[in-house]
């Protein structure tokens, strides 16, 4: 039940919760690095890359290049749901949450970096009265695109659980839309239950 999700539902928690925790196979969790990552997708929607940067000094940069397999570990919303918010006296409290385990292929490319930066800034700036731009910083653009490198990411394998009220009755679930206090839970919510909420 919680595992069921649409492409729809990929794209839009990697967009609203762009920061992935990026660990390699084959080292200690202490190399982990957040990262934010941009999807890129097929025809029909569905999640096939990651595009992102990293400092050639993590250790996680050496790492991936000697194995490129990696996970990526993004987490959506999540949140406390307390009897209050179900209406009901006898309704257990729950954590809600949304989840996505994606293992990939890395492929380090300088040729990349200067693309992965504009396209993150882009993404960020996107709908601000003057967005800034990259080349705004002048000599030091050029000097921090040689500290990073660009990368992406070809997803092999997703596994993903959306535990977002899906289990409860309709009478529970309309309240929750309700009351819950975190409107991003509320809209994420309504989302995954969209066919019972018409």
């Amino acid at each position: 039940m919680f595992t069921q999700h649409g492409n729809e539902d990929v794209r839009r928690l990697v967009a609203q919760y762009p920061l992935a925790w990026v660990l390699s196979e084959a080292a200690p969790i202490t190399t982990a690095t957040m990262l934010p990552m941009l999807g890129q997708y097929d025809e029909d929607g569905r999640l096939t890359g990651l595009l992102g940067h990293m400092s050639r000094r993590r250790p996680l940069y050496e790492l991936l290049s000697a194995k490129p397999q990696a996970h990526f570990l993004f987490t959506g919303p999540q949140g406390y749901v307390s009897p209050e918010h179900s209406g009901r006296r006898n309704w257990g409290p729950t954590w809600n949450y949304a989840a996505l385990r994606i293992e990939a292929e890395v492929r380090f490319d300088e040729a990349l970096t200067e693309t992965a930066v504009a396209r993150l800034v882009e993404t960020c700036e996107a709908g601000r009265k003057e967005p800034w731009r990259a080349p705004e910083l002048g000599e030091r653009y050029d000097a921090m695109l040689g500290a990073i490198i660009g990368f992406e990411a070809r997803v092999t394998t997703i596994d993903a659980t959306f535990k977002l009220a899906q289990d409860e009755d309709d009478a529970v679930l309309r309240q929750l839309v309700e009351a819950h206090p975190d409107e991003a839970m509320r809209s994420w919510v309504r989302a995954l239950n969209r066919d019972r909420l018409r």
